[in-house]
């Protein structure tokens, strides 16, 4: 009897450690998508109002940023992400919703140089040398936020570019910056490449999520101050 209880006690003690192991596991499970559903609600809320996909609707503001990718995808073809972002970037200029042209990207490598590269297609596309300043550590997307208010003294009057998916997570980045920005989408990507790009936008929205709901991350690098449209162009490098 003794050993038929005994049996029964540690069946018991198994199953209510099964129970706790697969609640815990369900619980691990939940906790991203009830994140990334916070994240989503979020950020689509700070973009409420501010997004602008016609171009006679955008309210003119002195600055765009232009949010920085690569010329090239990977494989060495066209990346129509950066394509349609400077296509949009000059049509704001030549409409004259913008008056001068921050371009923000990655240039840690000498090799890699994203503000040349985008000051050389907005330069094909009419746009002068003089109203494009460059931001070689824009390196994410809150860098070049970031970046924009601490180094630029962008508090206000800024219009950001790029395609609308980013741009909402931009905006969400810049409210809690405290910048009073709107955004200008560029033409959206339909092809394998934007795949990829739209399933690595779920982590960076989570990670611009627990930036702003946790904190922690600030912009890599700082840096003397450049005033837009009074100091001469910030971009020196090639």
């Amino acid at each position: 009897m003794n050993h038929a209880a005994d049996r029964t006690g540690r069946m018991r003690t198994h199953a209510r450690r099964c129970w706790r192991r697969y609640l815990l596991l369900l619980l691990l499970l939940a906790l991203p998508v009830c994140a990334y559903r916070a994240a989503t609600r979020d950020i689509a809320g700070a973009a409420a109002g501010r997004l602008h996909t016609a171009l006679d609707g955008v309210p003119a503001r002195r600055v765009g940023l232009v949010l920085g990718t690569s010329r090239l995808t990977a494989d060495g073809q066209a990346n129509l992400f950066f394509a349609y972002r400077m296509d949009a970037a000059a049509q704001l200029y030549h409409a004259g919703k913008v008056e001068y042209l921050l371009v923000s990207g990655d240039n840690r490598e000498p090799r890699y140089n994203e503000p040349a590269q985008m000051r050389a297609a907005l330069m094909g596309r009419g746009v002068p040398a003089g109203a494009i300043y460059c931001d070689y550590a824009g390196i994410t997307t809150l860098d070049s936020i970031a970046r924009a208010r601490e180094v630029f003294g962008l508090q206000d009057g800024l219009t950001i570019i790029s395609q609308g998916f980013h741009n909402q997570r931009a905006l969400y980045l810049a409210r809690h910056r405290g910048i009073d920005a709107i955004a200008f989408n560029a033409r959206d990507v339909e092809n394998y490449y934007a795949a990829r790009t739209l399933s690595r936008e779920r982590l960076s929205r989570l990670r611009a999520w627990w930036d702003v709901r946790v904190g922690g991350r600030e912009p890599r690098h700082r840096g003397a101050q450049v005033a837009i449209g009074t100091a001469p162009s910030s971009c020196t490098r090639r």
